[in-house]
């Protein structure tokens, strides 16, 4: 048997509630449910290395053979490779026995860091293809230090440009600027040497360092820039990331002359021509522009005008893109190939007779490999065959010919005329596209405003590089077709809001012949193709390059990683981890969607994505994105250390401002600096910055046109200190980002005080303090006349410990109480260094009382738990931040909550472990006790009197139930996403009303009151704690107890439930929802002479004792209380299954013993309504009664006693008036003889009191019954054709469609399911009369003539068995002298009554039959059995429920509404509530039925097949009971498992019957079923 873990059961992530923060716990487990056809590529989930996996199968993968396959290796110390994958193993819950689906799972530890795959197969399917996959990250653990830990969410990373260290000398002295600063992260640009334009990102050689770096004879190594890293990280705890360039090289990169294949070229990408043809046309308009060429056409060499660009429009399309005809390049020579159609037209006879001709739309234009001028082509041989034809208007070969040829031209020349178009539409988008880059760089306000046309500044950048010295445009075409073309590669760029996950210059894509590239002129595009075979020097040389920079620094930027092929991202980076396996990967992705984003993340791995807060448009979007990029809200829920894997949104590196960004200077206001850093410091994510923000550098220090060295910091020499910028601001919110992000700060709300300021809390669930930072942003630059105005105070529950700091940038010129928002003088570069502005300071205090701040004063409120602080003095550009304790009155409280929560965390499923007072609670309470603790629906509480209902939430309504479930209903789906604004959690927050309801309503009962007083106690501590905590702890305090009342009710049943699978165990749980005392709905006094176990007794209102038996509803809510609660044929369905087989069999007996009290007319009641006002008006409920007292006998450990339990009658005699218990008492044995005498004596009767009293519709006659046995055929019959004496038991109700008093089903004859259960019962008795544990063995008959009729019990059975299948079965092809065939529309089924008074009736296909086939399987021929349960399967098995008429038939109605007041006969007043509609508890039957001559039929395969798709059928329902918050399943459905909305949400029948199925197929798990006698008929 494999290793078995604890089950994720009915409200599984309720289980083992933890902190917050994930070092509290020993093992963290996550559960990933498979689905099929499920493909989570763009998914992202995220674990933690240490932490274990579990992979479950969902519902619609029940009864499936699933393989799963994963590429994680299964031991640390085995490489990493990506395509080995590895077959897993199934495991199965350690609390449960069963192999049901639902106990089992695999188990995945995350071993190592990086992202993985897995799929599934079918091993019962043809085809080996996935059929579900996905991808699951683990995050890498950063050290620094002495292995200290670096969490994630602690970085504070710098960016710095590389080449702007200088010298590697002075490295250490410019990047203390960043250590000293409170960064923990320094990232470095690429060390490479750079190409020609010294742009940072276009690398010359990826090997060889920046010679910057080197001085005199010494040149630096990669070894010395490693021993720095290494000491950055040892001595500063500072980590190194660096960027890897994999899309391009510098144009002056000299493996490219021996290695041009690594590039997009002429030659290995011809599709290209075309666009380089119009890229060398647009360089010669730039250097004719610059020549002046063109000034009397308008277009001066100073290009600064929107005329100007007219100008340039007009050449472009008038005269130079006439001139190179690049549509030529795409079209065909029409002449040359009417010329080769007719040479092979001439030789070749056209089709006759019957060959089909193609269309001439089939015939497209093949384009040219090469692109050359109208050398496209056709498909000849199509051409043939649709223009070389017979023609009716041709008399001769010639004309013929000429005519067809005529035919084709005609086609070519459309098609040459589409693909004109289609290429000049092109050409337009790309005049468009550069008029619109002339316009941006040279005319529009927000550009650089170029004035001169020259090479350096062309009109538009150049998309290829240029091979020799081309002089027009002949020439360039002239090198575009030779070999020297493999010379003539295309630069890199980026297309705005084009699929990153495309390939912009593979052959597919017009960007470059469109002008959409935004190229980098100074790079050209590498050409990997998809593996390293194809491009080997490449792949070699980035594996080295790559390889290089992981053993250097402890992370990898991936630059620009949207237009990165991902298989060569996959391939490098897989490289890179072997050489550092934690290796941090931080990408920048402007894809604009985060699924496009996380196929990038999972696919590479990705541990952090760059995020701008640049891209917020104000103070209110930068607030959104600080929420959005990490953290939980306050006062988030307690999570279970296991508990399903989440959907996630990547991890942040937050930044300020990147490197690619303008200064905030310039592009929002200085004064926002220091606000919107701190803003950023307070998300919960990764955090940083680029060189040059925190010494307010006001221009954007460019990648590549900057050549001056940072300044290094002031002890070695340079002029950074702390009072440089917001230096020493940075450095306080860096610390406060990292003591943050360490001690498990990791809950996070924003609030927006006013437009432009933010106040950010961070609180940490472990010690409930909270730092809340507000931040007065400048978005725009302050007005110099700005003044203090009003700002909504700051309130926070708890004390005020301490201002952390509060600090402002200034403007040298501001006083005291006076800023001054001076804006900033000319500013003046320094030549050699990078400087900043300055004018301004900041001005910064820390650890403060709330008294010494000049920004905050206390204010009164009036109540001690809330602390008020008013803003003074706090004006843009401030930031203060505070540090919130809560009140001491509050702490003994938290802790003692704390505890709780701790103890419910306690890995013991199976025995109920004693948390603080409450184990000793819960194993005191009796089933009952917590049919009320957990469930009990309005209606039911309210039939009490004691004032109680279901609770009602404003806002949202009542719950389902007034137990615990109703509220853990909700809950569930709350906690789970976190939603604290749902309205039960904003009732919770306002008042204790929740809180009360509980504990009130538990406290009333003497069963529940111990549970109700531990309840009070804790829920009290709830009570006296912050209210935005309230919600989190009344959760982990009910949900702890709730899984504990849960444990309690398993515990208290049958090995089969409490060892059973979470499916099993949800089923079982319906005895308890059902199984409840009601006041109104007693069951009848039980005999006085019952031996033990006697039946529980209460004290009743005048301190009495009385019989306290639960009574099972029939579905709740509508049968509930009252009258409506007990029906006899519900009751006896559902017994077995939610009784017998949960091993309630104390609460079975007392149901069997109940309503044999009430017999009369041989039958046990419909409605029992305490016995006293019993209806006797069905004729099913009886043999549904005797079906259970088999069951009992035959499944409860001395269960044959019941046998002789005495029965006090209440009617001992049909005329009789009530007695009193005791009064008259039989043996079972007696009152079941009498039940079967009456039967086989037959018997008429009129029900008492009939009229409008006990039923208002049913008409006169309806009030008659019949019950009898047949003597030809042994079967039992009854009823008449207006009643309905069977479970189909809609009486009509309605004037207005005239079907008052009319039943839609009367089912009178031989209702088949009562024929077998009578069959089952006669064979049972016949048993145990021969075992001398039944005193009778025969019935017998007084006829009108005095003389006596017997049948012994066998011989009754051999009479049924004999005329069964004659009587029932509807053969598959008509026979010679069958009953009724013109009757007969569906075959191969069997009849669902034998002789009713409306004949048609007993040819109607209903799911009744497969009753039979369970109860007496020996009535039926397997075959036709099989037959019948195949097309019972296609025809009426719906998604939940059994249709309960074949679709076919005239009166099928599938959708039940029992208000519908129409004058439709067949749906008014619900009259079809059994003409369509479908039922559940029907399905059970035909399941069994079906697992039971599977066998027969087939063998051992069969068996499998069927036990495999009865689990597959069976998931439809495991969802539905896990989603309903009744948690239950309903009684029916609409039509195709819609919705009913008049159906019992759930239903005793519905869940029994299903649980019998689950216990059939554990048997088959147990052993192998015994052989069974099958008659054949």
């Amino acid at each position: 048997m494999p290793p078995r873990q604890e089950a994720v059961g009915p409200g599984g992530s309720e289980l083992k509630f933890v902190g917050n923060s994930p070092q509290e716990v020993a093992k963290q487990v996550r559960v990933l449910t498979l689905n099929d056809g499920e493909h989570q590529d763009s998914t992202l989930y995220r674990l933690q290395k240490g932490w274990w996996l579990h992979l479950r199968l969902g519902p619609s993968l029940f009864g499936r053979k699933v393989r799963v396959f994963c590429n994680l290796p299964s031991k640390v110390e085995e490489p990493f490779e990506r395509t080995q994958y590895r077959a897993l193993s199934w495991q199965h819950d350690s609390s449960t026995s069963s192999t049901d689906d639902s106990s089992t799972y695999i188990e995945i530890f995350m071993s190592r860091p990086g992202s993985f795959h897995y799929y599934f197969t079918y091993s019962d399917s043809d085809t080996y293809e996935p059929q579900g996959s996905g991808f699951f990250s683990v995050d890498p653990v950063l050290r620094v230090g002495n292995n200290e830990l670096l969490p994630l969410d602690c970085i504070q990373c710098q960016t710095v440009l590389s080449k702007c260290l200088g010298p590697f000398s002075s490295w250490e002295a410019k990047l203390r600027v960043g250590q000293e600063s409170g960064y923990n992260m320094i990232h470095f640009t690429p060390v490479q040497e750079l190409g020609d334009s010294n742009s940072a990102y276009s690398l010359r050689n990826q090997l060889k360092l920046n010679p910057i770096f080197s001085e005199g004879n010494h040149t630096i190594e990669y070894t010395d820039i490693e021993k720095f890293t290494d000491k950055m990280r040892r001595e500063w705890k500072v980590a190194s990331v660096c960027d890897i360039v994999l899309n391009h090289t510098a144009n002056e990169t000299d493996w490219l002359q021996d290695h041009p294949e690594c590039s997009y070229n002429l030659i290995n990408s011809p599709h290209l021509r075309p666009a380089y043809l119009l890229d060398a046309l647009l360089n010669i308009l730039t250097q004719e522009v610059s020549e002046g060429k063109w000034e009397f056409s308008g277009i001066p060499s100073e290009v600064t005008e929107e005329a100007h660009l007219s100008a340039i429009r007009s050449a472009l399309l008038g005269f130079f893109l006439p001139q190179v005809k690049i549509p030529e390049l795409y079209m065909l020579d029409v002449n040359h190939i009417v010329s080769d159609f007719q040479d092979l037209a001439r030789r070749r006879v056209p089709p006759v007779g019957s060959v089909p001709t193609p269309s001439p739309q089939e015939l497209k234009i093949i384009p040219d490999p090469l692109y050359r001028r109208l050398k496209a082509t056709v498909d000849m041989e199509l051409a043939l065959r649709i223009y070389n034809v017979y023609r009716s208007d041709s008399f001769d070969e010639e004309t013929r010919l000429r005519r067809c040829s005529e035919d084709l031209r005609a086609h070519l020349d459309k098609l040459n005329s589409a693909i004109f178009n289609e290429v000049q539409g092109h050409l337009q988008a790309a005049v468009d596209n550069s008029i619109a880059g002339m316009r941006y760089f040279r005319v529009q306000s927000d550009g650089p405003k170029l004035k001169d046309v020259s090479i350096k500044n062309p009109l538009v950048p150049r998309y290829f590089t240029d091979y020799g010295s081309p002089k027009n445009i002949a020439d360039y075409e002239e090198l575009a077709y030779s070999p020297k073309g493999c010379f003539v590669m295309a630069h890199n760029g980026w297309v705005m809001n084009d699929d990153p996950l495309r390939n912009f210059a593979s052959s597919d894509s017009n960007v470059y012949l469109r002008r959409e590239l935004i190229a980098w002129g100074d790079s050209v595009k590498l050409r990997y193709g998809d593996k390293p075979d194809d491009c080997p020097f490449l792949w070699r040389q980035m594996q080295d390059y790559v390889e290089l920079t992981a053993q250097v620094f402890d992370g990898i930027r991936l630059d620009n990683c949207h237009s990165t092929p991902i298989p060569v991202a996959e391939y490098l980076l897989d490289a890179a981890r072997k050489v550092r396996p934690d290796l941090y990967v931080v990408a920048e992705l402007f894809t604009n969607s985060d699924q496009k984003d996380n196929i990038f993340v999972n696919r590479l791995g990705i541990s952090s994505l760059i995020r701008e807060a640049m891209s917020a448009w104000d103070s209110h979007e930068l607030g959104r994105l600080v929420y959005r990029y990490g953290g939980e809200p306050v006062g988030a829920f307690f999570q279970s250390s296991l508990r399903p894997l989440t959907p996630s949104v990547a991890h942040a590196l937050f930044l300020d401002l990147t490197h690619d960004n303008p200064s905030p200077v310039d592009k929002r206001s200085v004064f926002d600096l220091l606000p919107s850093a701190a803003l950023v410091s307070m998300a919960c994510c990764a955090s940083g910055s680029s060189r040059g923000y925190d010494e307010l550098v006001p221009h954007h220090i460019h990648v590549v046109d900057e050549g001056r060295q940072y300044s290094e910091w002031f002890e070695a020499g340079g002029t950074i200190n702390l009072k440089t910028g917001i230096v020493a601001a940075k450095r306080a919110l860096n610390q406060l980002h990292y003591e943050l992000g360490k001690t498990h700060f990791n809950q996070v709300f924003v609030d927006q005080i006013d437009s432009n300021i933010v106040a950010v809390t961070r609180h940490c669930p472990d010690t409930h303090q909270s730092v809340v930072l507000v931040a007065y942003t400048a978005f725009s630059h302050p007005d110099s006349d700005w003044r203090p105005h009003y700002i909504k105070p700051l309130r926070v529950e708890g004390t005020v410990d301490e201002i952390i700091f509060e600090a402002s940038l200034q403007h040298v010129s501001s006083r005291p109480g006076v800023p001054s928002f001076e804006k900033p003088e000319s500013f003046e570069k320094n030549s050699s260094y990078i400087n900043g502005l300055l004018g301004y300071e900041v001005k910064i205090r820390e650890h403060l009382k709330v008294s010494d701040s000049d920004f905050l004063e206390q204010e009164e409120t009036g109540d001690s738990n809330i602390t008020q602080l008013k803003f003074t003095n706090f004006c843009p550009g401030s930031v203060v931040v505070v540090r919130v304790s809560i009140q001491n009155n509050v702490v003994p409280s938290l802790k003692k909550l704390h505890s709780l929560v701790n103890a419910f965390t306690q890995p013991t499923p199976e025995v109920i472990p004693s948390v603080v007072g409450l184990g000793n609670v819960v194993t005191h309470l009796t089933l009952a006790n917590l049919n009320r603790a957990l469930y009990r629906c309005d209606a039911e509480e309210r039939d009490e009197g004691k004032g109680f209902g279901a609770y009602d939430i404003p806002g949202f309504g009542p719950l389902v139930y007034c137990g615990l479930q109703g509220f853990l209903s909700l809950l569930a789906d709350i906690r789970v996403k976190n939603d604290l604004g749902h309205p039960f959690c904003n009732n919770l927050r306002q008042g204790n009303w929740m809180i009360d309801y509980i504990v009130q309503r538990l406290q009333i009962d003497s069963g529940t009151k111990d549970l109700g007083g531990w309840l009070e106690e804790q829920l009290g501590l709830v009570k006296q704690i912050p209210r935005y905590l309230v919600p989190s702890y009344f959760d982990a305090v009910v949900t702890g107890c709730y899984q504990m009342l849960l444990q309690q009710a398993w515990n208290l049943m049958s090995p089969f439930v409490k060892n059973g699978s979470s499916f099993v165990r949800s089923l079982a749980l319906g005895s308890v929802q059902c199984g409840g005392f009601v006041q109104s709905a007693r069951l009848p006094q039980l005999s006085p002479a019952l031996p033990p176990p006697l039946p529980p007794k209460q004290l009743n209102a005048q301190g009495e004792e009385e019989q306290a038996c639960l009574t099972l509803s029939a579905g709740l809510p509508h049968f509930s209380t009252g009258y409506m609660r007990s029906w006899g044929r519900d009751t006896f369905i559902a017994l077995r299954g939610l009784f017998i087989l949960t091993g309630r069999f104390q609460e079975a007996r007392f149901h069997i013993l109940g309503y044999a009290a009430c017999l009369r007319h041989g039958l046990i009641p419909n409605l029992l309504d305490g016995g006293l006002n019993s209806r006797f008006n069905c004729r099913d409920a009886v043999w549904w009664w005797l079906n259970c007292i088999q069951s009992y006998v035959e499944e409860v450990p001395g269960g044959a006693s019941i046998l002789q339990d005495p029965v006090s009658r209440i009617f001992p005699t049909d005329d009789s008036p009530p007695l009193p218990a005791g009064k008259m008492d039989q043996p079972l044995y007696e009152v079941m003889q009498e039940a079967l005498t009456v039967h086989f004596q037959g018997l008429c009767f009129r029900e008492r009191n009939a009229g409008r009293s006990i039923d208002a519709h049913m008409t006169d006659k309806g009030f008659n019954v019949q019950i009898g046995v047949h003597p030809e055929t042994g079967f039992v019959f009854g009823g008449n054709s207006y009643n309905c004496g069977t479970w189909m038991d809609k009486m009509g109700s309605s004037e207005k469609a005239g079907t008052r008093g009319r039943p839609a089903t009367p089912r009178d004859g031989s209702a088949v399911e009562l024929v077998g259960l009578s069959m089952r019962t006669l064979l049972w008795l016949s048993a145990m009369h021969e075992k001398g544990a039944y005193p009778y063995s025969s019935v017998s008959r007084k006829n009108k003539d005095g003389s006596v009729f017997s049948w012994t019990y066998r011989q009754w059975g051999e009479k049924i068995a004999a005329n069964f299948e004659k009587c029932f079965y509807v053969n598959s092809t008509p026979t010679a002298g069958e009953e009724r065939s013109d009757l007969i529309h569906q075959r191969g089924i069997y009849k669902d009554t034998y002789h009713a008074s409306q004949a048609w009736c007993d040819f109607q296909l209903r799911c009744n039959f497969p009753v039979a086939m369970v109860a007496a399987p020996e009535l039926f021929n397997p075959a036709h059995a099989w037959t019948a349960l195949k097309k019972l399967e296609s025809t009426l098995l719906g998604p939940l429920g059994m249709k309960t008429l074949d679709p076919a038939d005239w009166n099928y109605r599938g959708d039940y509404d029992n208000s519908n007041d129409s004058d439709d006969a067949h749906v008014a007043h619900g009259f079809n509530y059994h003409q369509g509609p479908e039922w559940l508890w029907p399905v059970g039957y035909f399941l069994r039925a079906r697992l039971h001559f599977a066998r027969a039929v087939g063998g051992e395969a069969e068996i499998q097949r069927v036990s495999a798709n009865t689990r597959a059928l069976l998931a439809r329902h495991f969802t539905a009971l896990q989603s309903s918050p009744w948690r239950g399943l309903p009684e029916l459905t609409n039509s195709e498992g819609k919705f009913c909305p008049g159906s019992c949400t759930t239903q005793a029948w519905s869940m029994g019957c299903l649980l019998e199925v689950l216990h059939d197929l554990s048997r088959l798990e147990e052993y192998p079923p015994a052989t069974l006698e099958l008659v054949d008929n």
